[in-house]
């Protein structure tokens, strides 16, 4: 069984990246730009946001934050993308997610470019992505598939199982498969017999938000596993109630059928923020050989 390391694999992306983004400096005399607006102060968000600036310095990307309060009205953060939007020197707008309530999440994503929606979320992209032409893919999928080619890059005619249809993973995912030739079945918490579904599959990803909903006798020998889904579960431990991460896999059950699956944490998550710099060194990119 492999274990499929997410913080090598994200290490080495950058390490690409970074070679990259130098090759451009010195080509254009200038780097691609990175600017999250950042809304509130949501623990996950705030923490999240640090990791991107961080790994976008990293890379020598220009890096930039703007943070507003949570009671920011609307129409100052339609203003701030429209002028992120006329800025050449920004390659990619990120608005970090979730909102405060008062704010149409529609509304700010159509906001941005398509071209510079380094998230993969404006409609344009997506319907580009579900038309099989080039456009951003949203982070997380990408991460999940740049993973599932280093371990199998010739995907053709594998069946493959997604748990899960959001609009953030489960779809983008299905649609970066079916290019490859896979033939995909999109599975979620009101299909009936999921077990069976998931038991055809040569790849799996679960990305539903149930902790260990996948089992081991949900999984056909020396499948490919890739858990997207980050839950925090309480269990008891020395007369006391302790927390810990799991995934949507059941790891320790999985892990013994699988030849290959990816650990909660560790896996995919390191890769999401890796593909948001590919997404934005690729914007840059676009409009400067235009």
């Amino acid at each position: 069984m492999i274990l499929i390391d997410g913080k090598k694999a994200a290490t080495e992306l950058r390490e690409d990246l970074k070679k990259e983004v130098s090759e451009l400096k010195l080509k254009y005399n200038k780097v691609p730009g990175l600017t999250v607006i950042l809304i509130g102060d949501l623990t996950p968000s705030q923490i999240y946001v640090r990791n991107k600036e961080k790994s976008a310095n990293e890379v020598g990307l220009k890096s930039e934050v703007i943070r507003y309060p949570d009671s920011i009205d609307e129409k100052t953060v339609l203003d701030k993308i429209d002028e992120l939007n006329k800025d050449d020197t920004v390659s990619g707008i990120l608005v970090q997610l979730p909102l405060p309530k008062h704010i149409d999440k529609q509304k700010v994503i159509e906001a941005i470019y398509p071209s510079k929606d380094v998230d993969g979320f404006h409609p344009v992209n997506v319907g580009n992505l579900s038309s099989g032409y080039e456009s951003p893919v949203p982070c997380t999928p990408l991460g999940c598939y740049l993973l599932i080619k280093k371990i199998e890059p010739n995907l053709s005619g594998k069946k493959a199982v997604v748990v899960g249809r959001s609009n953030l993973n489960g779809k983008p995912m299905t649609q970066l498969l079916l290019k490859e030739n896979c033939t995909v079945t999109i599975t979620h918490s009101k299909t009936k017999d999921l077990k069976a579904e998931c038991l055809e599959a040569d790849i799996i990803v679960a990305a539903v938000g149930i902790p260990e909903l996948v089992k081991g006798d949900w999984v056909k020998k020396d499948a490919i596993v890739i858990d997207v889904g980050i839950n925090r579960i309480e269990f008891k431990k020395d007369s006391g109630v302790k927390k810990k991460l799991v995934g949507d896999v059941d790891f320790d059950e999985v892990s013994k059928k699988a030849s290959a699956i990816t650990p909660v944490p560790g896996g995919v998550g390191p890769m999401t923020i890796a593909c948001l710099l590919r997404n934005t060194t690729i914007a840059f990119k676009n409009k400067e050989q235009k």
